[in-house]
């Protein structure tokens, strides 16, 4: 690192850092299939959208799907108009998102906190919540990137009190509004506001409610809130009282979880810098308070206010809390240039913790495929994960004791990119054919004729998602009454044709085959 003031030329640091994006963010993003059920629900939403011309509401099997904004749709429309639709395509928008955000924090540090930028750039990149979401199909990318930009533009306002940053923050608030709604300007002001009474700064407090602001905000948002509003007339309805408000204060949507839920989920999402990640908190809060930093006290509500108020919601889940992570890596790219400009060398608990964790994320990458799958891709997979995972650590720990803060980002990025690397390119089929519905589908090709209705029972509804966008049909669910009338295939757990029988009156049910893996059977069932 260098010291503040003096850092590497602009188009090196620029390199370096779109190069880790294209790395983390878009090598190998079809891998594997879409996951989960939100993956290849949104993908099949924007390919409906695509296929109907229409930008406004979004579709699903022909039916208002109003749970989300439009910001992702539009993104993975485009991204599907340039490079077709499949399930990679899909994931583009996000990990463009990402990479957007990693520049303008990269940008933002050069501008107000020189000397830290590229580390702040780099380990946001490689904090494992931003890359595993920024390789995601999903809103919580593009709502974090962009609410990211808009807090880091109103702070560039508060230091300089410019406008045309203030304008900044409202556009990409709206954008915020865009991808998942109200909780962007709620977390604005949830951290802007303790932030300024803090400093009790009232003036700084009365310009940010500046009015052109306030009119940019509303002319970016709204429009597509009365266009969706107009179409369909339940959207305030679902979106804003089921979707936002019922969701935080009960537990419809079945994401109940303990209060103290998001604790594990912030130690993995900030691997592998979680080690610095808290002492870098815990001192930026300690010294706002006896300093009165501005950028200490900012950064740190903003790290631990979302994560609080998240915790008090009736329904959680891990992507909630990534709007809180870019913080913590300006924070920690802070701490560690302070460090070495003040000759503070770790001590040895921290630089071995922070090993560990390193060679913890190698160890476990290798053994992916294992706990995936329980099958080794590699013979003694155990014995080399503990014998690299060892080298690691030492490798680590006398880089970073031996030379100082100076190593810590090359000593921590290798082991990331080798881990990295490993999945893709080895345990990427394992996970596949474990949690992804692409190999289901391809195996069905296989033994159901074109167009032919599918249906399923006793399933998770990520197999009735996954399959609808790799087959683009819809696929019917025998629990709630969807049970085609002529032939067509259904895909249950083993056991279940007695069950098919009887909800089908007695039709004729033809095993098919099954798929492993998932402990998934294929049933043909006819009237002949």
């Amino acid at each position: 690192m260098a010291a503040r003031g003096k850092y590497e030329p602009l188009w090196l640091e620029l390199v370096t850092v779109a190069a880790f994006c294209a790395f983390l963010f878009f090598y190998g993003l079809g891998a594997f299939g879409l996951v989960g059920a939100d993956e290849p629900r949104y993908a099949q939403i924007a390919r409906e959208m695509l296929a109907r011309h229409d930008w406004v509401t979004p579709v699903l099997n022909g039916v208002p799907w109003l749970e989300k904004p439009v910001l992702y749709y539009w993104g993975a429309m485009l991204s599907y108009s340039v490079f077709g639709v499949c399930d990679w395509a899909a994931r583009v928008p996000s990990a463009v998102m990402a990479s957007a955000m990693v520049l303008v924090t990269y940008f933002f540090m050069r501008r107000f906190r020189p000397g830290s930028q590229l580390d702040a750039a780099l380990i946001t990149a490689s904090l494992a919540g931003v890359i595993g979401f920024a390789r995601a199909a999903s809103t919580d990318m593009p709502l974090t990137a962009t609410f990211t930009i808009a807090m880091l533009a109103w702070y560039a306002w508060f230091e300089t009190r410019q406008n045309r940053w203030l304008a900044g923050f409202f556009v990409f608030l709206a954008l915020g509004t865009l991808a998942k709604g109200p909780v962007a300007p709620f977390l604005a002001v949830l951290i802007v506001f303790p932030f300024l009474i803090a400093r009790r700064d009232w003036t700084a407090l009365r310009l940010t409610l500046w009015l052109p602001g306030l009119l940019l905000y509303f002319a970016v948002a709204l429009p597509w809130y009365v266009l969706v509003q107009h179409a369909n007339p339940q959207f305030v309805r679902v979106f804003i009282f089921e979707h936002n408000l019922a969701r935080y204060g009960t537990n419809m949507f079945q994401h109940r979880q303990p209060f103290w839920y998001f604790g594990p989920v912030v130690l993995l999402a900030l691997m592998p810098w979680v080690a610095f990640a808290i002492v870098a908190l815990v001192k930026a809060l300690r010294e706002s308070l006896s300093r009165r930093s501005s950028f200490e006290l900012f950064f740190g509500l903003w790290a631990i206010l979302p994560i609080i108020f998240f915790s008090f919601s009736q329904s959680k889940l891990p992507g909630y809390i990534l709007p809180a992570m870019p913080p913590f890596a300006i924070l920690v790219a802070e701490h560690l240039l302070r460090r070495m400009d003040e000759g503070n060398e770790p001590s040895l608990w921290l630089a071995a913790l922070h090993s560990l964790v390193g060679a913890a994320l190698l160890g476990f990458a290798l053994l992916s495929a294992y706990f995936v799958l329980k099958v080794k891709v590699i013979p003694t997979a155990e014995w080399i994960a503990a014998i690299v995972g060892i080298a690691v650590f030492f490798g680590m720990l006398t880089a970073i004791y031996a030379r100082g803060v100076r190593t810590i980002r090359l000593a921590t990025l290798i082991p990331l990119v080798l881990a990295m690397a490993f999945v893709i390119k080895v345990a990427s089929p394992a996970i596949d054919v474990k949690n992804s519905q692409r190999p289901v589908a391809d195996r069905l090709s296989e033994i159901a004729k074109p167009g032919m209705p599918v249906a399923t029972t006793d399933v998770p509804r990520t197999v009735d998602f996954g399959l609808e966008f790799y087959r683009n049909q819809r696929v019917s669910d025998y629990a709630e009454g969807g049970v085609p009338m002529g032939d067509h295939i259904v895909i249950g757990r083993p056991g279940v044709e007695q069950a098919i029988v009887s909800m089908t009156n007695g039709r004729k049910v033809i095993p098919l085959g099954s798929f492993p893996p998932q402990n998934l059977e294929f049933y043909l069932v006819t009237t002949r």
